[in-house]
């Protein structure tokens, strides 16, 4: 029954959710209502927070298949709990229709298998999945997604794949009445509600009208950022949403239609001059030129290419199925915007719709901002736990409060008020709004210095970074790369390298023709753009790019190639008698090359390539540009150089980007119709090699100095690349990411192959390829420093790790015990692919680094979203690809974000040891005065928490980051020993001293039990004061508030508040110090002498209202050195546990040999006694056959 009633929805993927099945219970029902009526609707409340508690009270476990309510939970780390109502379709109300003209009417003839089309099979897999009620489906609607129940797999399944509801991506804006509601069920806000009512039962009006006003503030203020966040939403999605399309019918009829309407499977035709795209489709007619910065952040414009026909694969895949990321670079996607079409006369460009609203890459997008993912972080998790203890302290005092006022006889009524009261004490109402105002202040000066934020919860987070990943090229090193020169190949043999490309010599050979070709460059408004590596290259040859305008296509029965030839000036006036090439054809007068057909580079692959033919000439070109070593393994062996491995390793050592070209001619047979349908593998194969162009990418003149500064800081930093492996190794010693000194261990893993298991090799890079020293490396010469304080500062190490992608894939298949060991010294990851750096993301992550990722947005977005801090170096202003945008396309703005996120980070724990002291040393004042059935007045409440509370509060956060990154990094969490101890010592002293105050004025001579008619002042002669009370002989005092003990703690717990203010105001070094903070100090200095004057020269009117009652001056100096010896016992406490508290405190727990925390730490310590590690040069690592899923491996030394 169990394993019925638990299912798993959305397997391996991001929002993989556990499902449980139950029906409503009639008698559950019953007693829960019986509660909700007793609880005084309190329990419904609870309830409405618990989606869990909910559904277990009312309901009873059932099969999936036949349940009316489903319970879901996340299977990540949150554990979060969602429930959803079943709904039934009726089928005959909601018709549905298999979209027309499909796989046998599209104009290429492609029999591609789109793993989204619904075609012929929908009417079968209906009666498939209602067995039982044929006319009927089940589903639910969760998070925009709807799912249906699928007989066939007994489990919910998208709804998507086989009913289509309107295709919009509906971001609804909710009305303010809703958004009120929902705010105000807030339980904080429920909480100040409860503390509202009962002040006002005991006639704290004004206190109770101020929270009153300051919650409506501050409900307002989140309603209107709430309502203008998702008006900006749908603005931003509403925009095309709804736009008029044309889509192809039986009979290659054209239909317009809303775009709204919209099914996958439709046909649809993209307009020629361009449209902003209403969903996900694939082409299978023509090209386009998208630009998708909305998406990826990146503005270069992309060229879509149409879906290859399998049917001509050489490798018969025939039935392969299309995947959006796959053969993205034919998919057009939701959002982007098609600038330019190329297509073919009579037959339109055209593309399948596969996926429609929600479902779409935009609609994921935009999914994911409406339902983002909780933040996790320690500081939160403990600040709740805070909380639960400041809610035991306040059950102590609730307890005694009942049983002291029992002991004295107290009315019933007024013991419930007071005993609740002290609950509405401890728990502060306005902590929320305290802790945020941090944040607030830290994205505001982030702003000013270019950083934009959509994700603010997250500043905090990037306080605590440790690791940062760099993208290389556009973020470590300049965008744009300069030709530095070429080296050809003639007769398997490189010729001497060559600068100028630009010459008479040149301008007929291969080479320039492959450069002058083998690119996606377009020209938009008359304007050459592109890749900017393709860019440059093309501009290095100086020749002109032409393309068909539409007049011109249209005469043709055929595409009109893209041409390119070269400037007049460069072509030879007479025909070059040598030219083996042409010499059996008459040589045209121009010099001219169409490209016929465009393989788009694939970063998979490594490569592009193109099909082109030079005017005149019989026989097509095939031209092959790419990595080097995926271009020499394609091309055959008898043309690639013998010295090919050492020259390529000359260039890369130097930092050089090294592109290989290859050629071939192709065989007469090759029709222009046959290359259009022709397999990318059938061309791509048997070439002649060229030579390497050499590209020059200079280091960004910042990236060394801040990445010194980062280093200096103890934070690691990693470079993830797509270049290749000595390059990136060159770039990291080049920019001081690899010191000179320090040595790199090449991993080299090979997948398991002929029956063989997998294994790594390793090479030492540099001096180390000779194995003249194979113990070069010392695992023991490790600096002991990393087992103590500062273990993060790994770049003390001697060694680094480098590896590629595919190394670094087949690691995590099949070494995954050795995974932890990589990330803890791996710095240069070259050669991947986005979903490798999402998965680098998530390896360093589990190993306990706090990583930050710095790329360009155009294919980092996976690691952008995955990181701690992912910050993007886009000039859009908000790239929705990451949490932070840096306008400035500069990694300077690392190192400025870890300081705010260090000092917003540090100024909430200021902010919350703060608001604990204040609840507590409030509480303690009450609880006193309970003692004598007393209590503080309302104003005097209203006077702490509004005067003094909110204004330091809102003050305190405004300390702006320290100016520079300094190697000790801020705690994670509130517990830990030296804050603990911190608010623990301060809660001693204030206590101390308060009790001090309270027992010491019932010692005094003049004291007496206070009335109306006490008159202590003239006890020292000093006649004046007692005027400021005579008004109050009249009134009766019911609450007691005007004695000689609540003046004295009074005054006292005032002062108490700005001491502690000033002790935990923390500057240097994470801060600015706090007397730089104008407004705080300012503030601070007003408070304490208007208390100061209010105390020793009390104001009748001022006394009335606070209901203070008239001391003896001698008192009130007596209560002035009470109030600067707790100053100066407060403060030179907080200063001794800031300088001595963390080598002290384990030493005095008797902790010193504490395992570290982190998994990196632990693993760093046992890696220093590890005799096997790091693996020794020229060995080999095996994965161990047998029990290959523990990825245990074993080292063997081959010789």
């Amino acid at each position: 029954m169990d394993k019925e009633e638990r299912k798993i929805i959305n397997q391996g993927q991001e929002d993989e959710m556990e499902i449980y099945g139950y029906n409503l219970s009639r008698w559950k029902l019953a007693i829960v209502s019986l509660g909700v009526i007793c609880s005084g609707g309190f329990l419904l409340l609870l309830l409405y927070w618990m989606p869990e508690w909910r559904v277990k009270a009312t309901c009873v476990r059932a099969a999936i298949k036949d349940c009316e309510v489903v319970l879901l939970r996340t299977t990540d780390e949150f554990k979060m709990w969602f429930c959803a109502k079943i709904r039934v379709l009726s089928l005959e109300t909601y018709p549905v229709s298999s979209p027309k003209s499909m796989s046998n009417k599209l104009s290429n003839g492609h029999a591609v298998c789109l793993i989204e089309n619904p075609t012929e099979e929908n009417r079968h897999r209906i009666s498939k999945y209602s067995q039982t009620e044929s006319q009927q489906i089940r589903y639910f609607t969760h998070h925009s997604v709807k799912y249906f129940w699928n007989d066939t797999i007994h489990n919910f399944d998208f709804l998507k794949k086989l009913l289509y509801g309107v295709n919009e991506i509906a971001v609804k804006v909710p009305s303010v009445f809703k958004l009120l509601i929902k705010e105000v069920l807030n339980p904080f806000y429920i909480f100040q509600l409860f503390s509202v009512i009962l002040w006002s039962t005991d006639e704290y009006y004004y206190y109770a009208l101020a929270i009153v006003v300051m919650s409506i503030v501050s409900i307002v203020s989140s309603l209107y950022s709430i309502r203008k966040q998702y008006v900006m939403l749908h603005d931003m999605v509403a925009t095309h949403s709804t736009v008029r399309v044309s889509v192809c019918r039986v009979n290659e009829e054209i239909e317009e239609i809303f775009s709204t309407d919209l099914v996958p499977g439709d046909v649809m035709v993209i307009p020629l001059n361009g449209t902003i795209m209403p969903c996900d489709a694939v082409l299978i007619n023509g090209t386009c030129i998208v630009n998708e910065s909305m998406l990826t952040g990146e503005s270069v414009p992309v060229t879509k290419t149409n879906l290859p026909n399998p049917s001509v694969d050489v490798k018969g895949i025939g039935d392969e199925l299309y995947n959006p990321e796959t053969h993205k670079r034919h998919t057009l996607f939701c959002g982007t915007t098609v600038i330019q079409t190329r297509f073919y006369t009579g037959e339109l460009v055209k593309a399948i719709v596969v996926r429609t609203g929600f479902s779409t890459s935009k609609g994921q997008l935009v999914r994911s901002i409406l339902y983002p993912k909780p933040t996790d972080f320690k500081l939160y998790r403990d600040a709740y736990l805070f909380l639960l203890c400041l809610v035991a302290v306040a059950g102590i005092g609730f307890i005694y409060t009942i049983i002291n006022s029992i002991l004295n006889e107290v009315q019933v009524g007024v013991i419930i008020i007071e005993s609740l009261d002290i609950i509405t004490i401890t728990v502060p109402p306005a902590l929320p709004a305290a802790m945020t105002a941090g944040i607030v202040y830290a994205q505001r000066r982030l702003k000013k210095i270019g950083i934009f934020c959509i994700s603010p919860q997250r500043i905090n987070i990037c306080g605590q970074l440790n690791l940062v990943c760099f993208d290389k090229t556009g973020t470590l090193t300049e965008d744009g790369l300069d030709l530095w020169g070429i080296q050809r190949v003639e007769n398997a043999r490189f010729l001497s390298p060559e600068e100028n490309v630009c010459n008479e010599m040149l301008v007929k050979s291969q080479f320039v023709a492959c450069m002058a070709t083998c690119h996606s460059l377009t020209k938009i408004e008359g304007v050459l753009s592109g890749d900017p590596l393709d860019l440059k290259m093309f501009e290095a040859i100086g020749w002109i790019l032409e393309e068909a305008t539409e007049e011109e296509t249209a005469l043709h029965n055929r595409i009109m190639p893209t041409v390119v030839r070269p400037p007049k000036q460069l072509l030879p006036e007479s025909t070059p008698a040598g030219n083996q090439e042409m010499e059996l054809f008459e040589l045209p007068a121009i010099y001219e090359i169409g490209i016929v057909r465009q393989f788009p580079f694939s970063s998979a692959l490594q490569r592009m390539s193109v099909v082109a033919r030079v005017l005149g000439d019989r026989k097509m070109d095939a031209y092959m540009k790419g990595a080097p070593e995926a271009i020499a393994g394609l091309c055959k062996p008898e043309t690639v150089p013998v010295d090919f491995q050492n020259v390529l390793e000359d260039f890369t050592k130097q930092g050089f980007r090294v592109i290989a070209l290859a050629h071939r001619k192709l065989e007469s047979k090759l029709t222009w119709h046959k290359v259009q349908n022709i397999s990318r593998d059938a061309i791509e194969n048997n070439m002649d090699f060229m030579g390497l162009i050499i590209m020059q990418n200079k280091l960004k003149q910042e990236t060394p100095a801040v990445l010194e500064d980062l280093h200096k800081a103890n934070i690691r930093t990693v470079m993830v690349t797509g270049d290749s492996m000595l390059t990136a190794v060159s770039v990291a010693r080049d920019c001081g990411m690899i010191l000179p000194q320090d040595k790199v261990i090449i991993a080299e893993a090979l997948p398991p192959k002929d029956g063989k298991v997998a294994k790594i090799n390793w090479h030492y890079a540099d001096s180390l390829t000779q194995c003249s020293h194979p113990s070069a490396i010392d695992p023991e010469a490790i600096p002991v420093k990393l087992v103590h304080d500062s273990l993060e500062d790994l770049q003390m190490t001697r060694y680094h790790f480098a590896m590629n992608g595919k190394s670094f894939s087949v690691i995590l298949e099949h070494f995954q015990d050795l995974v932890p060991k990589l990330m803890l010294h791996g710095t240069v990851f070259a050669r991947m692919a986005p979903d490798q750096k999402t998965q680098l993301i998530e390896a360093l992550q589990n190993v306990d680094y706090f990583v930050g990722m710095c790329g360009d947005g155009a294919n980092d977005c996976g690691a952008l979203k995955r990181a701690h801090g992912g910050i993007s170096l886009s000039e859009l202003e908000a790239s929705v690809a990451s949490p932070f945008t840096s306008k400035t396309p500069s990694i300077s703005c690392v190192p400025n974000l870890i300081r705010e996120g260090r000092a917003a980070l540090i100024t909430s724990f200021c902010v919350f040891k703060f608001m604990a002291l204040y609840s507590i040393i409030q509480y303690f004042s009450v609880t006193l005065l309970y003692s004598i059935l007393s209590n503080l007045g309302d104003f005097q409440f209203l006077f702490i928490d509004l005067a003094i509370i909110l204004v330091v509060v809102f003050t305190m956060s405004l300390n702006p980051a320290w100016k520079e990154l300094v190697a000790q990094r801020p705690p994670s969490g509130l517990i830990s020993g030296a804050l603990l101890f911190s608010v623990l010592s301060q809660i001693i002293i204030c206590i101390g001293f308060q009790s001090l105050g309270f027992f010491w004025v019932k010692q005094q001579p003049w004291y007496e039990v206070w009335h109306p008619k006490s008159d202590a002042c003239n006890t020292t002669g000093g006649g004046f004061w007692n005027s400021s009370h005579v008004d109050n002989e009249t009134e009766l005092d019911e609450h007691n508030i005007q004695n000689y003990e609540n003046t004295t703690v009074f005054f006292i717990s005032s002062f108490q508040y700005l001491i502690v203010a000033i002790a935990f105001s923390k500057g240097k070094p994470f801060r600015q110090p706090c007397y730089k903070n104008y407004f705080f100090v300012f503030s601070v200095i007003f408070l304490y002498i208007f208390i100061l004057f209010i105390m020793l020269y009390p104001v009748a009117s001022v006394d009335q209202v606070l209901q203070i009652v008239c001391v003896p001056y001698q008192w009130r100096v007596t209560m002035l050195i009470i109030v600067l010896v707790n100053a100066f016992v407060s403060i030179t406490v907080e200063e001794s546990v800031d300088r001595w508290g963390k080598c002290c405190l384990p030493w005095a727990l008797g902790c010193r040999k504490k395992t570290p925390k982190a998994k990196y730490m632990y693993l760093a310590q046992e890696l220093l006694v590890d005799p096997e590690w790091p693996p020794k040069p020229q060995t080999t690592t095996e994965a161990k056959a047998l029990v290959k899923e523990n990825g245990s491996c074993q080292i063997i030394t081959i010789t």
